[in-house]
């Protein structure tokens, strides 16, 4: 039977980035009773991220990095120590340290319970917005004075013959759904299409699961994430006087270069560039042009990722173990389709080449076509003008109070979004301390307060070890 629930703020998305503005909300002063999550598939909290129940898949930046205040900087590493497994750890080692990913999720559980005790928590799947009203699937509704659009990100695009393979069981084509309960035998392979960040779970997850067989990586470049590292001091970059964001992205780039070079001749990692490049990114982002910023993805972008997007050591340690052993063998091919092989699954690369797996997991990272999502909510609010993709299709159009600008330009008095959602307008926007901000700002846009500083300015990370 429908239903129809009464709030004052619905979030539609119940990953960090959600959560988080609903605990800022109620930080800030909103009542949590005025709160409504709108989750499905995963506990409220937890997302794809922090989903995983695999003590193995470990946060990807130091603890110390992770807070989910940009207010209150120790916040993770202080909440760390409730937790008997790391009474015996000593600060300077627990900062350090790269927490499992369940634990991660057990803390945004932990600040939903305490800041949002009278939140309601609605497992449902929002599909339209209109009248004020949230429509779910199933027929039932929820009356929001304002709606937050966290919806994360999305699965993988679908890959060129992908749609025959649906029904096939050697194909997963949602790499974050449990493909782990339908393994082959040791004496088949597995292909993991991408060699990002998910690819290096799946490799994970099988080496703890004792499958020995052979495991095959493919992607453009064949580039695996490298691991964090000591870094060294380095004030010369950026350089004294120097508006990165003006240079504009060829003198960027060629000044990027530069130091890299300058790094590897004192025998350092160039990735210290990288990482003195967070805090100004998403200014730097905002100031490219179209075409400078269409440039980037073509040319740069997926350098940018591997350095960027770092694995912790012990992480790397084993994908290099699998490599040396030969389990782990990786491919620079473009993919051309995929088709069924009786049991299997065929790839086809350009060129010629092809293998088969006995599971085939499209792991080439979330689809960022806006115009093509996937999500009935997100086509139904397109298709409607009720919000617009912004200049890179990458996802929603926003002003700098996060609030979705609509078809015609105009500025929403009920949507507002964040997270992966803004991919176009920021780039960076996909991690904690970028996320942590937009969850404050969003939340201070609702009640109309003014921005803090930590909320608008990211906070500098530091992601050597």
């Amino acid at each position: 039977m429908s239903h129809t629930l009464f709030t004052q703020v619905t979030i539609i998305g119940g990953g960090f980035s959600g959560v988080m503005t609903a605990v800022n909300l109620a930080r800030l002063g909103l009542p949590s009773s005025e709160i409504t999550i709108l989750n499905t598939l995963r506990p409220a909290g937890r997302g794809v991220a922090y989903g995983t129940r695999r003590m193995e898949h470990l946060l990807n930046v130091a603890a110390r990095n992770m807070s989910a205040f940009p207010d209150l900087p120790d916040h993770f590493v202080n909440w760390l120590r409730s937790r008997s497994e790391f009474d015996l750890i000593r600060e300077n080692e627990l900062r350090e340290r790269f927490i499992p990913r369940v634990i991660y999720g057990d803390y945004l559980r932990s600040l939903m319970h305490h800041h949002l005790p009278d939140a309601r928590l609605v497992d449902a799947e929002a599909v339209d917005y209109a009248n004020r009203m949230v429509l779910l699937a199933g027929g039932g509704s929820i009356e929001a004075g304002r709606v937050v659009l966290a919806t994360g990100n999305e699965a993988p695009a679908d890959l060129p013959g992908a749609e025959s393979l649906q029904e096939n069981p050697a194909w997963a084509g949602n790499p974050w759904l449990p493909w782990h309960e339908r393994l082959p035998p040791d004496t088949e392979s597995i292909v993991l299409l991408g060699t990002g960040l998910t690819t290096v779970d799946a490799i994970i997850t099988l080496r703890a699961l004792g499958w020995l067989g052979r495991i095959h990586a493919v992607s453009r470049h064949g580039w695996l994430p490298h691991a964090h590292f000591r870094g060294v001091e380095y004030p010369d970059f950026p350089p004294a006087d120097t508006d990165l964001a003006a240079l504009g992205l060829d003198r960027l780039a060629a000044l990027m270069e530069d130091h890299c070079a300058r790094l590897r001749a004192m025998g350092a990692n160039p990735a210290i560039i990288v990482d003195k490049m967070r805090p100004h990114t998403q200014r730097i982002w905002q100031g490219f042009s179209l075409e400078q910023r269409l440039a980037f993805t073509r040319q740069h972008a997926a350098r940018w990722n591997v350095l960027r997007h770092r694995i912790a050591p012990e992480i790397h340690a084993q994908i290099t173990s699998a490599q040396l052993t030969g389990q782990l063998q990786v491919h620079a091919e473009n993919i051309e389709h995929v088709e069924a092989a009786g049991a299997r699954v065929r790839v086809h690369f350009e060129g010629g080449g092809q293998l088969e797996g006995g599971l085939v997991i499209n792991a080439t990272g979330p689809r960022t076509r806006f115009s093509s999502t996937r999500s009935v909510l997100l086509r139904n609010l397109l298709r409607r003008g009720l919000i617009s993709s912004d200049d890179m299709d990458m996802g929603a159009r926003v002003d700098g109070s996060h609030t979705v600008i609509d078809r015609d330009g105009g500025v929403s008095p009920y949507l507002l979004a964040l997270g992966p959602l803004l991919r176009g307008t920021y780039w960076e926007t996909i991690a904690v301390p970028e996320l942590r901000g937009q969850a404050l700002r969003v939340a201070e846009t609702i009640l109309g307060q003014k921005s803090t500083p930590a909320a608008e300015t990211p906070v500098m990370m530091e992601y050597m070890i």
